[in-house]
Protein backbone atom coordinates (compact mmCIF):
# COMPACT_ATOMS: atom_id res chain seq x y z
CA UNK A 1 0.00 0.00 0.00
CA UNK A 2 1.40 3.68 -0.91
CA UNK A 3 1.89 5.55 2.32
CA UNK A 4 2.35 9.78 1.50
CA UNK A 5 5.19 11.64 2.77
CA UNK A 6 5.83 15.11 2.46
CA UNK A 7 8.58 14.96 0.02
CA UNK A 8 9.09 16.15 -3.55
CA UNK A 9 8.32 13.80 -6.48
CA UNK A 10 12.07 12.99 -7.83
CA UNK A 11 11.06 14.13 -11.31
CA UNK A 12 10.64 17.72 -9.64
CA UNK A 13 13.42 20.00 -10.94
CA UNK A 14 15.79 21.43 -8.31
CA UNK A 15 18.23 24.38 -8.82
CA UNK A 16 21.45 22.25 -9.22
CA UNK A 17 19.80 18.75 -10.45
CA UNK A 18 20.26 19.96 -14.23
CA UNK A 19 21.37 21.87 -16.94
CA UNK A 20 19.64 24.13 -19.08
CA UNK A 21 20.26 24.84 -22.39
CA UNK A 22 19.04 27.69 -24.52
CA UNK A 23 19.51 27.40 -27.97
CA UNK A 24 19.17 29.81 -30.74
CA UNK A 25 17.32 32.05 -29.34
CA UNK A 26 18.33 35.08 -32.29
CA UNK A 27 16.69 37.27 -34.29
CA UNK A 28 16.67 35.66 -37.85
CA UNK A 29 15.11 32.67 -36.07
CA UNK A 30 12.77 34.65 -34.31
CA UNK A 31 11.47 36.39 -37.55
CA UNK A 32 9.52 33.59 -39.09
CA UNK A 33 8.18 31.76 -35.68
CA UNK A 34 4.36 32.22 -35.84
CA UNK A 35 3.51 29.63 -33.07
CA UNK A 36 3.63 32.43 -30.08
CA UNK A 37 3.80 35.92 -30.43
CA UNK A 38 7.12 37.00 -30.35
CA UNK A 39 6.65 39.52 -27.45
CA UNK A 40 5.55 36.77 -25.30
CA UNK A 41 8.49 34.63 -26.64
CA UNK A 42 10.70 37.26 -25.57
CA UNK A 43 9.50 37.80 -22.06
CA UNK A 44 9.00 33.51 -21.69
CA UNK A 45 12.35 33.07 -22.45
CA UNK A 46 14.00 36.53 -20.19
CA UNK A 47 11.50 34.67 -17.27
CA UNK A 48 13.48 31.35 -17.89
CA UNK A 49 16.95 32.91 -18.07
CA UNK A 50 16.94 35.31 -15.17
CA UNK A 51 15.53 31.97 -13.05
CA UNK A 52 18.19 29.97 -13.86
CA UNK A 53 20.53 32.77 -13.54
CA UNK A 54 19.57 33.57 -9.73
CA UNK A 55 19.10 29.95 -8.87
CA UNK A 56 22.61 29.45 -10.37
CA UNK A 57 21.51 26.64 -12.88
CA UNK A 58 24.40 25.60 -14.84
CA UNK A 59 23.32 26.63 -18.10
CA UNK A 60 24.66 26.80 -21.93
CA UNK A 61 23.97 29.26 -24.54
CA UNK A 62 24.27 28.28 -28.01
CA UNK A 63 23.71 30.21 -31.27
CA UNK A 64 23.75 29.22 -35.02
CA UNK A 65 25.68 31.13 -37.32
CA UNK A 66 25.28 34.23 -35.01
CA UNK A 67 27.46 36.24 -37.45
CA UNK A 68 25.83 35.39 -40.83
CA UNK A 69 22.46 35.23 -41.50
CA UNK A 70 20.89 34.50 -37.42
CA UNK A 71 21.74 37.32 -36.20
CA UNK A 72 22.45 37.83 -32.01
CA UNK A 73 20.52 36.52 -29.05
CA UNK A 74 18.44 38.11 -27.52
CA UNK A 75 19.20 40.87 -24.72
CA UNK A 76 17.37 39.64 -22.19
CA UNK A 77 19.49 36.11 -22.23
CA UNK A 78 22.57 38.56 -22.40
CA UNK A 79 20.93 40.15 -19.42
CA UNK A 80 20.76 37.34 -17.21
CA UNK A 81 23.71 36.06 -18.24
CA UNK A 82 26.47 38.87 -19.00
CA UNK A 83 29.68 36.86 -18.79
CA UNK A 84 28.89 33.68 -19.77
CA UNK A 85 30.31 32.86 -23.26
CA UNK A 86 28.18 31.62 -26.03
CA UNK A 87 28.77 28.85 -28.06
CA UNK A 88 28.63 29.71 -31.84
CA UNK A 89 27.86 26.91 -34.34
CA UNK A 90 27.18 25.34 -37.92
CA UNK A 91 24.91 22.25 -36.80
CA UNK A 92 21.19 22.35 -37.01
CA UNK A 93 21.39 19.74 -34.01
CA UNK A 94 22.73 20.87 -30.97
CA UNK A 95 24.23 17.95 -29.73
CA UNK A 96 26.33 16.93 -32.49
CA UNK A 97 28.74 19.59 -31.87
CA UNK A 98 31.08 18.20 -29.85
CA UNK A 99 31.81 21.57 -27.51
CA UNK A 100 27.88 21.56 -26.61
CA UNK A 101 28.71 17.80 -25.38
CA UNK A 102 31.67 18.19 -23.83
CA UNK A 103 30.40 21.19 -21.59
CA UNK A 104 27.58 18.68 -20.66
CA UNK A 105 30.14 16.57 -19.60
CA UNK A 106 31.71 18.52 -18.03
CA UNK A 107 29.20 19.65 -15.92
CA UNK A 108 28.09 16.08 -15.23
CA UNK A 109 24.28 16.63 -14.66
CA UNK A 110 21.73 13.82 -16.10
CA UNK A 111 19.24 16.03 -16.24
CA UNK A 112 18.85 18.50 -19.31
CA UNK A 113 15.98 21.35 -19.45
CA UNK A 114 15.83 22.40 -23.15
CA UNK A 115 14.13 25.76 -24.56
CA UNK A 116 15.00 28.00 -28.60
CA UNK A 117 14.05 28.31 -31.54
CA UNK A 118 12.88 26.29 -33.70
CA UNK A 119 10.84 23.73 -31.51
CA UNK A 120 11.01 20.89 -34.68
CA UNK A 121 14.82 21.14 -35.52
CA UNK A 122 16.38 23.02 -33.17
CA UNK A 123 15.14 21.55 -29.92
CA UNK A 124 13.67 18.26 -31.32
CA UNK A 125 17.27 16.97 -32.84
CA UNK A 126 19.31 17.48 -29.09
CA UNK A 127 15.89 16.65 -27.10
CA UNK A 128 15.97 12.91 -29.38
CA UNK A 129 19.51 12.66 -29.02
CA UNK A 130 19.79 13.45 -25.18
CA UNK A 131 16.74 10.68 -24.92
CA UNK A 132 19.00 8.71 -26.95
CA UNK A 133 21.99 8.57 -24.45
CA UNK A 134 20.24 8.47 -21.30
CA UNK A 135 19.49 11.82 -19.79
CA UNK A 136 16.51 12.83 -18.49
CA UNK A 137 14.79 15.63 -21.11
CA UNK A 138 12.60 18.45 -19.88
CA UNK A 139 11.08 21.58 -22.57
CA UNK A 140 10.05 24.51 -21.72
CA UNK A 141 7.22 24.45 -24.39
CA UNK A 142 6.43 28.37 -24.34
CA UNK A 143 10.46 29.75 -24.65
CA UNK A 144 10.03 27.37 -27.83
CA UNK A 145 8.23 28.63 -31.18
CA UNK A 146 8.17 27.42 -34.95
CA UNK A 147 7.02 28.38 -37.85
CA UNK A 148 3.33 27.52 -37.47
CA UNK A 149 1.53 26.29 -34.89
CA UNK A 150 1.27 22.71 -36.45
CA UNK A 151 5.14 22.36 -36.61
CA UNK A 152 5.44 23.38 -33.02
CA UNK A 153 2.93 20.93 -31.81
CA UNK A 154 3.96 17.90 -33.52
CA UNK A 155 7.69 18.96 -32.51
CA UNK A 156 6.53 18.38 -28.60
CA UNK A 157 4.15 15.61 -29.32
CA UNK A 158 7.37 13.68 -30.96
CA UNK A 159 9.45 14.53 -27.81
CA UNK A 160 6.89 13.70 -25.51
CA UNK A 161 6.47 10.05 -27.13
CA UNK A 162 9.92 9.70 -26.60
CA UNK A 163 9.92 10.23 -23.22
CA UNK A 164 10.54 14.57 -22.58
CA UNK A 165 8.43 16.08 -20.12
CA UNK A 166 7.05 19.63 -20.97
CA UNK A 167 6.92 22.28 -18.97
CA UNK A 168 5.94 25.83 -18.96
CA UNK A 169 8.08 29.51 -18.26
CA UNK A 170 6.46 30.66 -15.78
CA UNK A 171 5.42 26.55 -13.87
CA UNK A 172 10.00 26.15 -14.21
CA UNK A 173 10.77 29.21 -11.79
CA UNK A 174 8.19 28.35 -9.49
CA UNK A 175 9.34 24.55 -9.10
CA UNK A 176 12.79 26.36 -8.81
CA UNK A 177 11.08 27.96 -5.42
CA UNK A 178 8.84 25.41 -4.65
CA UNK A 179 8.58 26.59 -1.34
CA UNK A 180 7.85 29.80 0.10
CA UNK A 181 9.07 29.76 3.38
CA UNK A 182 12.93 29.73 1.63
CA UNK A 183 13.56 33.71 2.15
CA UNK A 184 16.74 33.47 0.52
CA UNK A 185 15.28 33.13 -2.70
CA UNK A 186 11.44 34.64 -1.87
CA UNK A 187 12.50 37.99 -3.34
CA UNK A 188 13.97 36.82 -6.20
CA UNK A 189 11.20 34.71 -7.25
CA UNK A 190 8.24 37.15 -6.90
CA UNK A 191 10.71 39.90 -7.99
CA UNK A 192 10.89 37.86 -11.68
CA UNK A 193 7.23 37.05 -11.35
CA UNK A 194 6.05 40.33 -11.03
CA UNK A 195 8.11 41.74 -14.21
CA UNK A 196 7.67 38.71 -16.68
CA UNK A 197 5.05 37.25 -14.57
CA UNK A 198 1.85 37.94 -16.97
CA UNK A 199 -1.26 38.08 -14.47
CA UNK A 200 0.31 36.73 -11.67
CA UNK A 201 2.70 38.99 -11.62
CA UNK A 202 0.20 41.81 -12.12
CA UNK A 203 -1.65 39.89 -8.94
CA UNK A 204 1.63 40.15 -6.72
CA UNK A 205 2.06 43.79 -7.33
CA UNK A 206 -1.45 44.05 -6.68
CA UNK A 207 -1.58 42.49 -3.27
CA UNK A 208 1.90 44.12 -2.13
CA UNK A 209 0.65 47.31 -2.98
CA UNK A 210 -2.99 47.32 -1.92
CA UNK A 211 -2.67 45.12 1.39
CA UNK A 212 0.92 44.24 2.10
CA UNK A 213 0.33 40.59 1.30
CA UNK A 214 3.24 38.18 0.23
CA UNK A 215 3.53 34.60 -0.79
CA UNK A 216 3.14 32.30 2.08
CA UNK A 217 1.93 34.54 4.23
Amino acid sequence: MAKATPTPGKTLLSPKDHTLILIDHQSQMAFATKSIDPVLLRNNTALVAKSAAGFGVSTILTTVAEKGFSGPIFDEITAAFPSEQKIDRTTMNTWEDGRITDKVNQIGKSRIVFAGLWTSVCIVGPALSALDQGFEVYVIADACGDVSDEAHERAMERMIQAGARPMTSLQYLLELQRDWARGDTYELTTGIAKVNGGGYGLGLVYAKSMFGASEGH
